[in-house]
């Protein structure tokens, strides 16, 4: 794999957590391309089988937008696109996103009818063997067995997302982590079938396909907001600050020839861009070394910082923000 112009941009540490995020996103795939067919043949006419099927599928989507991606990004800047390919995160997170909410609104909708409805789903028999077996047991066991890996690829796949900064790994697994609630929810609709409860399996389909739409929702409306520029957040988006403008200013400000910093900081999909506008003392304008000497020094803080522009002014910029997140 060529992603050399992408590694150049990061620490060791980071190079080695991509190259296992990748491995970690092709197990996936595999996984994936097992348990997709393998639910498809037990699925009958449960509404809850159904939609665990259908999230199984969309499962595909953040693993397949998050390798594009890495290697999208691993292209130089040219003429065209003088920052570089970085956004693709952003891109294969909105995709990843409005699969996820287009389908989870057509399933609730459709889970929900059946309920009002009062659809009973039949659940019959297969042979195996030469014995007559319920095919509610055989759905129960498909997916208990598709409980154990997205348990493990969602916790490793979150510290991953973690150290990388990457907003696509996290929503993928976010993703894990529905998938194995979504095989809790339809083993239980299933059972409940088996006892008598006919509306357990709609509710439990309603559960699995609201679960899908919130994970839409979240994705998508965060995926916005970097494409719009909105400033820099954490990697879940759980703090819209991201500490590193705090210590973009807390540096700038240290510096003796400066008297005020207002920044914008905005995410190109794993790294940041930030601009910084600086007050200087009167009569202490900046020679260019200074400057130049400033912009390595605020790149060196955290290896997601990587475009940094440091400008003097008189008065500073609207919508520009100081130490405490204040515009």
């Amino acid at each position: 794999m060529n992603r050399g112009a992408l590694r150049e941009n990061l620490p060791h540490a980071q190079q080695a957590a991509l190259r296992r995020a990748v491995r970690l996103e092709w197990g996936t795939l595999a996984f994936l391309a097992v348990a997709i067919p393998a639910v498809g043949i037990v699925t009958g006419g449960s509404q809850a089988m159904r939609a665990a099927w259908v999230e199984d599928m969309l499962s595909l989507a953040p693993p397949l937008a998050f390798l594009i991606a890495v290697r999208v990004m691993a292209k130089p800047a040219s003429a065209r696109y003088p920052y570089g390919f970085f956004r693709s995160v952003g891109v294969a997170h909105l995709v990843a996103g409005v699969a996820l909410l287009a389908m989870g609104a057509y399933l609730l909708v459709e889970s929900a009818l059946a309920l009002v409805l009062g659809e009973r789903p039949p659940i019959g028999s297969v042979v195996l063997f030469g014995q007559s077996v319920w095919l509610g047991w055989l759905m129960m066991l498909v997916m208990a067995l598709t409980i154990p890996l997205p348990i493990y690829f969602g916790h490793q796949k979150m510290k991953l997302a973690r150290q990388l900064h990457n907003k696509v790994l996290y929503a993928d697994a976010d993703m894990n982590k529905a998938d194995w609630m979504t095989a809790v929810g339809s083993i239980v609709g299933v059972a409940g079938i088996g006892v008598g409860l006919w509306w357990a399996d709609a509710a439990a389909a309603i559960f699995i396909s609201g679960s899908i739409l919130w994970d839409g929702v979240k994705n998508t409306r965060g995926s916005i907001a970097d494409l719009m520029d909105a400033r820099a957040s954490t990697f879940d988006d759980d703090d819209e600050h991201h500490p590193d403008i705090d210590k973009v200013h807390d540096y700038l400000h240290s510096l003796r020839w400066v008297t005020g910093v207002r920044t914008r900081t905005r995410d190109q999909g794993q790294f940041f861009h930030v601009e910084a506008f600086v007050t200087a003392r009167r009569g202490r304008l900046p020679a260019l070394a200074e400057l130049a000497r400033a912009q390595e020094e605020v790149r060196a803080i955290d290896w997601k910082i990587h475009d940094v522009v440091i400008v003097p002014v008189t008065d500073f910029p609207d919508n520009t923000e100081d130490r405490a997140g204040r515009s």
